[in-house]
């Protein structure tokens, strides 16, 4: 249309919103089509878009990511016209918000095709109730907002609040956003605070949580369209620049969330995995994490742009040879299978290791439990020992093994192994599997439960239904509490009753006595044979 590419010859100084004549051509253009136009003004008063919609409301284009640097507004400011004499409509401010905005104005029409009311806005750099203010409506030909003042004004207060920010947490910070498949609302507390502990463990911190009640997941957003534009509203108000699903994104949602925002979109497994690689130490460790890495990452890779490649077919599509899409994929088939024969091979050393102590004798104990149980501390107090100890999720990542000796000449393996959490992704199941045949040589597991944790009964039938699909069914298993200085004698007399455990506090080794007697009643009352070796608690 003619008219539409005239507006893009037009320019508008930087200090006015926009001008009288460019005003007036947009009107008149809207009133002859019976849509809304709108522009896309720059800072220089050049138009960057063009666009129509219908009478209601405009369908903005794809204008690109957000310029960088924290507190940065988008550069653009959007002026459209509105056919019914109504102000700004709540799709006027999404956009205003979600696109980053610098301004977004409405004009309304005279009978004669004239801009009548200016209607403006903006967006605030607190989070404090709505992102943006509304400007009182003006007689067009009274407008006197001067953009470039405005924005210079806005953006240094938002780079003021953005300093703050990482001022007093110095992460980054996300928004959960969790759905709730029809559960009760302790699974979800239970399940929202477990994300919050494995956000502070990866370094992250959680500015909002967003609750969605659904039957099912949304196929392309997990979450209703109308509560996607909530979340992304709340996460640009709080300076998010993370957004963490749970449960799990499929490869389709994962696409379709993160071409609706500039925000970076993970979800669960991913938040796991990115634990694992922040803390894997050894070879085997960093093997297995990058191994679980690829598995979760190869169904998602998709190609980013196409001028490239051939994805399409047609013209300039046709001919030998792979897309980048195609050959990406398979080098990560091809370390992914290089990665397997790798592992295998220590898997086979700690074979060997294993088969070693088997001659020898030497039974071995295992202590499984939920991540942050306690396990590595209680291996410590056990065996006069230095494994490391941190209050956060996944310290453990690769079994440690340490002797224990008793005072009548005998001695055993005691394994610290990586923790379980509840719907842990089967990438990493397998992928750690090869650490895990560890357990498979155990003569006896130590099932070591947090019994301050008010979840820790779903968290101990967790633990049991991992051991159990790892084949670990039929190998004894001594029920232990850990942590009792934290609970009443009485309540944790009748859990220990209930459920047939011992109780301990591993940060008080008088209390593990009982443990020890019991770990040796059910070793050697089989005939384990032991070696000579003082009492390590003495």
């Amino acid at each position: 249309m003619r008219s539409a590419e005239r507006l893009f010859r037009r320019r508008v100084r930087p200090a006015e919103v926009i001008s009288n004549d460019f005003a007036t051509a947009l009107c008149m253009l809207s009133g002859e089509c019976g849509r809304q136009v709108g522009v896309m003004l720059d800072r220089r008063g050049q138009p960057a878009h063009v666009i129509f919609g219908d009478a209601n409301k405009l369908w903005l284009p794809d204008i690109g990511r957000i310029r960088g640097g924290r507190g940065r507004l988008r550069g653009l400011r959007l002026v459209h016209t509105h056919l019914r004499g109504e102000a700004l409509t709540n799709d006027d401010l999404t956009d205003l918000a979600l696109l980053r905005l610098d301004l977004v104005a409405a004009l309304t029409i005279t009978a004669d095709g004239r801009p009548q009311t200016i209607h403006l806005a903006h967006l605030l750099p607190e989070p404090v109730g709505d992102p943006w203010r509304i400007l009182p409506s003006e007689p067009f030909v009274r407008c006197s907002v001067d953009p470039q003042a405005l924005v210079r004004s806005l953006e240094q207060e938002f780079a003021r609040a953005s300093t703050a920010q990482l001022a007093e947490d110095g992460a980054d910070r996300a928004v959960i956003v969790h759905v709730a498949l029809s559960r009760a609302v302790r699974d979800v507390d239970a399940s929202l605070s477990e994300m919050r502990e494995l956000c502070r463990t990866a370094g992250v911190t959680v500015v909002d949580q967003v609750i969605q009640q659904r039957a099912r997941p949304e196929p392309r957003y997990a979450v209703g369209r109308g509560k996607l534009e909530d979340v992304l509203l709340r996460a640009n108000q709080l300076g998010a620049e993370l957004l963490i699903f749970d449960p799990d994104l499929t490869a389709a949602q994962a696409r379709a969330i993160s071409d609706a925002t500039e925000l970076k979109v993970i979800d669960r497994s991913m938040l796991i995995l990115d634990i694992f690689a922040q803390r894997a130490k050894s070879r085997d460790g960093k093997l297995q994490v990058e191994l679980a890495q690829l598995r979760y990452t190869l169904p998602r890779l998709v190609a980013k742009n196409t001028m490239m490649s051939r994805l399409t077919g047609g013209i300039g599509g046709r001919g030998p040879g792979e897309t980048k899409l195609e050959v990406n994929r398979r080098r990560v088939r091809d370390r992914i299978a290089r990665l397997d024969r790798q592992i295998k091979h220590l898997s086979q050393d700690r074979s060997n290791r294993r088969g070693l102590r088997r001659r020898r004798g030497v039974p071995v104990v295992s202590v499984v439990g939920y991540t942050n149980a306690g396990k590595s501390t209680l291996v410590n107090a056990l065996t006069n020992s230095d494994v490391l100890v941190e209050d956060k999720l996944f310290a453990t990542l690769d079994t440690t093994s340490r002797r224990m000796r008793f005072p009548r000449d005998r001695e055993l393996i005691l394994s610290d192994t990586v923790g379980f959490i509840q719907d842990l992704p089967n990438d990493l199941v397998n992928a750690f599997r090869a650490t895990l045949e560890e357990l498979e040589e155990a003569d006896l597991l130590i099932h070591l439960v947090d019994i301050s944790d008010p979840n820790f009964e779903d968290k101990m039938a967790a633990v049991t239904r991992i051991t159990s699909d790892l084949g670990l069914a039929e190998t004894p298993v001594l029920l232990v509490f850990n942590k009792v200085d934290r609970l009443p004698a009485q309540e944790l007399e009748q859990r220990r009753r209930r459920d047939n455990a011992l109780l301990v506090s591993a940060l008080d080794r008088a209390s593990l006595r009982p443990l020890i007697s019991a770990i040796e009643e059910r070793l050697w009352r089989e005939g384990h044979a032991g070696l000579p070796m003082v009492d390590a608690l003495g």
